[in-house]
């Protein structure tokens, strides 16, 4: 008995399904290296030259209270900053899983959520752990509560309007949709960790660090998103 050919069609999706998931996995990977990475370099110190650096190049060096630029760049940064806040993210994700609930995408609700929820947690967890404090150089432009390490506000950004930007792609048809969601999250990602150094509260090397924490998030949801599309192949296969 012969073993009924598989259509040409189902190979190509499959390899299709395989080398993304391999280049999810291996980008995943890399976020991880480069997370403990930063963080090796903090704990021994040798990222504190450049990040003092960095961080007074934001700053008139006449005055260290003043960050470069006119008042309404700083006042820009404060709003930029917010998006990366806890109170805005936390609307965001809510408003986003009740859509994606609302029109039959529970499978993106659930990955959103627990994405979120497990970003905001490690977050915490790593800011106990390495209890660093926050820059001393200059005065802070926004009120902080928490250690310094990893920065939350980057973190979380990446872990939200990534995963976000991956969940939306999935049940968008235009690619040239798919392009612009994909460049507003990480425009945003950006200008919030860059407006975290900006307002002098968090050290470069947290906003990396932040990132790499994030995106590691959001690649992981990546991947559980890609392992549920090819065990839905191999069910229409089966």
């Amino acid at each position: 008995m012969t073993t009924p050919a598989v259509p040409p069609v189902l190979m190509a999706v499959a390899r299709r399904i395989e080398t993304r998931a391999l280049l999810i996995w291996l980008a995943c990977a890399a976020a991880i290296w480069g997370f403990f990475n930063i963080a090796g370099e903090v704990m021994e110190g040798d990222a504190d030259i450049v990040d003092q650096q960095l961080l007074l190049a934001l700053r008139q060096p006449s005055d260290l209270s003043d960050p470069i630029g006119p008042r309404w760049v700083e006042e820009a940064m404060r709003d930029i900053t917010a998006l990366g806040g806890f109170t805005f993210l936390t609307l965001a994700t809510l408003v986003a899983v009740l859509l994606f609930s609302f029109h039959g995408k529970r499978r993106q609700a659930w990955i959103l959520a627990g994405t979120v929820l497990a970003a905001q947690l490690s977050s915490e967890v790593l800011k106990a752990f390495y209890d660093r404090p926050r820059p001393s150089l200059v005065p802070h432009g926004s009120f902080v509560y928490t250690q310094s390490f990893p920065s939350g506000h980057s973190a979380l950004s990446a872990a939200v309007f990534l995963t976000l930007a991956t969940l939306i792609a999935s049940v968008e048809t235009r690619a040239s949709t798919k392009i612009l969601i994909y460049v507003l999250a990480v425009v945003t990602t950006i200008g919030v960790g860059f407006s975290r150094v900006y307002l002098g509260v968090h050290w470069p090397s947290d906003v990396l660090a932040g990132w790499s924490l994030g995106a590691t998030w959001a690649f992981g949801a990546w991947i559980v998103l890609e392992w549920m599309r090819a065990r839905d192949v191999s069910r229409e296969r089966g």
